[in-house]
């Protein structure tokens, strides 16, 4: 109470003294609001003010220079001169200098108390402009219309000034409607002729999306003769935004040419990466001419935008031949160019630069962490980038969503589960809004990529449910995609065909990209489920006719040699524009399971003439298709030459190619002596080729020395044991077949049971040996027998040596009888119009005895039989096989 007293009586004093000096009733009052509202919002706490405002002889007689308000640099001192003002009647000649002074000292609250109580005045407009455009450099867009709307309130008038920097803000908030709106109240407000306002415009709708509308306005512009170059900049930024890139630069081709502008900086870093984008060397390369003649290059934003334009262009010695030139380089010239030698597969560049960086003591900032692991990813070294992660946190450098996807696929790369998890418990804590009610862009990204590495490192549970947890108005064409292709890479095709189909039903708005169509024929290809991999191709042809990417043709090619029809698979590939490596490869396979290793060895010499150099994997083609066609002498030639005369040396899979070329043609004792002079140590496929052979010629001696091989090298599996009992029921020694029955059991390996499907009229219809679950299951049952008593008047006679189980031959024909491919070729007899080919795809190598009986039944019948096992495709027609045997 005391302090309130002492502190009235003081002001009290001062106002006394004042007032004497005061001429007129009515200027008397309006001091005493002044210091009424001094009280109000400045009271005074500073004892140093305090003492100042109590020696009124020296308030009385001193004067404010405006001097001394420039100089002011602090609040208490601003408040200072403000009260001294008041009490020396000078408020209102001073007023515009103190409200500069608050706004240098960071404190517009109180510049904004000075504005509300100034009368309006065009001059005074400068002081709500240079606070709406501190709060726009300040990042708080939202501050701006609040500014705005307070100034109008108060009969403020915006001038050309105001309005861009408003504009700007509905930019930074991407608010079309608030631009609008605003667009509409330039228009009424006379500013519709203002080129600064108006290149404002322009940048808004260009910012908010709305193209159109940008370029509406621009063409106004033009039509009114009031463009400028900044006209020209933002309406090519506008494109650029939009990522347009081709219109950006016939706009910038019309500015310089029609126009006869010249570019200044702003034009060249827009249109730079339009270049860059498009991969226009040619025309990136012009612009950097017209930069050198200019003076321009040496502005450092235009050179970072010549080093990233030739980087992303895949120009790197030109990139570094202007960093190298530069005066003056920041982080972004070496990002550029760590990012350019990343993306080019150069890594060891990029670390050179890093490692430089670092010694150069140039601060790493996250692009520069997130090239290098970024690199590192795509080179399928994961456990280098997930080091470079650490190392970047130690650093304290924080990620951002480029960088958690890159580290994603460098999981998926290893495999790295568990540090895909620990990277999504990084990305819920400080990336991803889990609060708001729909995934903004960078959140999408982010969950694309752990949909993509949960399905790759075989955790498609967890993936699908990310899937299914964002809404489906919400998911981007990369979201199916990552789904779809975890499903057809890992062993669930018919989920990836599903959800390929439910995406055109649940979101007609979102188009499938070439990535999407290719998982979509790899799940074909896994399934060889040919109707549906020519619907697909209908598609393709419908929507990208003139433009199918290399990679969807390559897939279509082994679509269609995968489900049966390698015609077509040639017929796509003659009508490529542009063929590489993969897509001579896969032609060369297709025939290879076809059994036609005359056509696979033309289409070699016809890659030879074009002309590609053979490598490894082409050579592996070829040997698998020598072996599958009986071609020994052939096979024999290639490998002899392989590395005399295209320098490419054997492999281990090339050596068990060789063993299984020998094994099929009966000849064990040179597999073998091809084994023992093997320069690196047998691998376990080497001698799966060998048990193979054995168990298809009977010789148990050898069949054991390759099964022993395998267990010495850990790598047992089903597959092996199958073999290896098959040749001891072939040779009836059930108690080796039993021990390794036991062994199995014991050991928890399980045999894969054998599947066979089928393509009917009214989709896929799957069966297992004895199989009685389908609804038809009767008439098959039916169908099949009678097949089998008119096929055994003709000369079948069950093989009952495939039946490997111990019981008398009455009952192992009857088991061979329930063998699932013929289960499966029972149903497409009842099912298929008459000659309609049959297609089925059985996921074991077809039993002797089926392969036997179906050559006989495709005697009596008109279809085409089309099966595909686990090896290779057999056609039967008329009672022949085009196998030949080599099965």
């Amino acid at each position: 109470m005391i302090k309130d007293r002492v502190r009235t009586e003081t002001y009290r004093d001062a106002i006394m003294q004042h007032q004497s000096s005061i001429a007129g009733k009515q200027l008397h009052h309006r001091y005493r609001c002044s210091i009424s509202m001094l009280l109000r919002c400045f009271p005074i706490k500073s004892k140093l003010l305090q003492s100042q405002f109590t020696n009124t002889r020296l308030l009385s007689c001193a004067t404010i220079p405006i001097t001394a308000l420039k100089e002011c640099n602090s609040l208490a001192h601003a408040k200072l001169l403000h009260q001294q003002s008041i009490m020396q009647g000078l408020l209102f000649h001073l007023a515009t200098n103190l409200i500069g002074t608050y706004i240098a000292s960071n404190s517009t609250a109180y510049a904004i108390l000075l504005l509300e109580r100034l009368p309006p005045s065009p001059s005074s407009v400068f002081w709500w402009n240079q606070l709406i455009r501190r709060a726009l450099h300040l990042g708080s867009p939202r501050d701006v219309f609040t500014l705005y709307r307070q100034m109008k309130s108060l009969g403020w008038t915006p001038d050309h000034y105001t309005f861009p920097f408003v504009f700007k803000a509905c930019a930074n908030l991407s608010s079309l409607s608030l631009g609008a709106s605003l667009h509409a109240t330039v228009s009424r407000s006379g500013f519709a002729s203002n080129v600064f306002v108006c290149n404002a415009v322009v940048s808004m709708y260009g910012k908010c999306g709305a193209l159109r509308h940008a370029h509406n306005m621009f063409d106004d512009l033009c039509h009114r003769g009031i463009q400028d170059l900044v006209s020209w900049n933002s309406v090519v930024s506008a494109y650029m935004w939009a990522s347009d890139a081709n219109t950006a630069l016939a706009l910038f081709h019309k500015m310089t040419t029609r126009h006869l502008m010249s570019p200044d900086v702003i034009s060249l870093v827009n249109i730079l990466p339009a270049c860059a984008s498009l991969a226009a060397s040619l025309r990136g390369r012009q612009v950097h001419g017209f930069s050198i003649r200019s003076g321009l290059v040496d502005d450092v934003f235009v050179g970072n935008a010549v080093v990233d334009m030739y980087a992303k262009c895949g120009k790197m010695e030109e990139a570094n031949k202007v960093f190298q030139r530069m005066k003056f380089k920041d982080v972004v010239s070496w990002n550029a160019m760590v990012t350019g030698y990343s993306q080019a597969g150069r890594l060891e560049h990029a670390l050179s630069l890093f490692e430089r960086m670092t010694e150069e003591n140039i601060e790493l900032d996250v692009v520069t962490w997130t090239a290098v692991i970024t690199g590192y990813a795509q080179r399928g070294q994961g456990c280098e980038a997930l080091d470079v992660f650490r190392q970047m946190c130690d650093c304290g450098s924080r990620p951002n969503v480029v960088t958690l996807v890159s580290l994603l696929s460098a999981c998926v790369s290893v495999g790295a589960l568990l540090h895909g998890k620990e990277t999504h418990c990084y990305a819920i804590k400080f990336i991803l809004n889990l609060d708001g009610p729909d995934p903004g862009a960078d959140d999408l990204k982010v969950i694309n990529g752990l949909i993509d590495m949960y399905a790759k490192c075989q955790s498609t549970e967890v993936a699908r449910k990310m899937f299914d947890s964002v809404s489906p108005k919400d998911r981007d064409v990369v979201t199916w995609t990552v789904m779809i292709g975890g499903y057809a890479q890992h062993g669930d095709a018919n989920n990836a065909l599903q959800l390929f189909s439910g995406m055109f039903k649940m979101d007609k708005s979102i188009k499938p990209n070439d990535f999407t169509l290719s998982c979509a024929l790899v799940a074909c290809a896994r399934l060889a489920a040919l109707r549906f991999g020519r619907q697909v191709h209908a598609y393709v042809l419908r929507n990208f006719y003139g433009s199918v990417m290399l990679f969807v043709a390559n897939c279509l090619i082994d679509m269609y040699s995968k489900s049966g029809d390698v015609d077509t698979a040639q017929i796509v590939f003659d009508n490529m524009p542009q063929r590489n490596a993969v897509s001579w490869t896969s032609l060369m396979t297709g025939y290879g399971m076809h059994g036609r290793g005359e056509d696979a060895l033309r289409v070699f010499d016809e890659m030879r003439k074009v002309p590609l150099v053979p490598d490894g994997i082409t050579f592996l083609v070829v040997l698998y298709a020598c072996s599958h066609s009986g071609m020994v002498d052939h096979g024999i030639n290639f490998f002899n030459r392989m590395s005399k005369d295209f320098g490419v040396d054997p492999g281990p899979e090339h050596y068990a190619c060789m063993v299984d070329l020998w094994g099929r043609a009966g000849r064990l004792g040179e597999a073998m002596k091809l084994i023992n002079e093997m320069p690196m140590e047998p691998t376990p496929v080497v001698w799966v080729a060998l048990l193979s052979a054995c168990r298809l010629h009977s010789n148990v001696e050898l069949g054991e020395f390759a099964a022993n091989r395998l267990l010495e090298l850990e790598s047992g599996n089903d597959g092996s044991y199958t073999l290896l009992s098959n040749i001891y029921a072939n040779a009836r020694r059930w108690k080796d077949v039993a021990r390794i029955r036991y062994t199995m059991k014991r050991t928890g390996i399980k045999k894969r049971p054998g599947c066979s499907w089928i393509q009917g009229r009214k989709g896929v219809a799957t069966f297992y040996v004895g199989d009685r679950s389908h609804p038809q299951s009767q008439q098959i049952y039916e169908t099949l027998a009678d097949l089998i008593q008119r096929i055994k008047a003709i000369g079948y006679v069950p093989q009952t040596s495939f039946a490997l189980h111990d019981v008398d031959d009455e009952e192992k024909g009857d088991l061979l009888f329930e063998h699932s491919e013929k289960l499966a070729l029972a149903y497409g007899i009842l099912t298929l119009h008459p000659r309609a080919p049959i297609r089925i795809t059985k996921n074991l190598r077809i039993c002797g005895d089926c392969h036997s009986a179906i050559t006989y039944i495709s005697k009596i019948i008109e279809h085409e039989i089309i099966l595909r096992d686990s090896s290779r495709f057999h056609h039967f027609k008329n009672g022949s096989c085009s196998c030949k045997g080599y099965w």
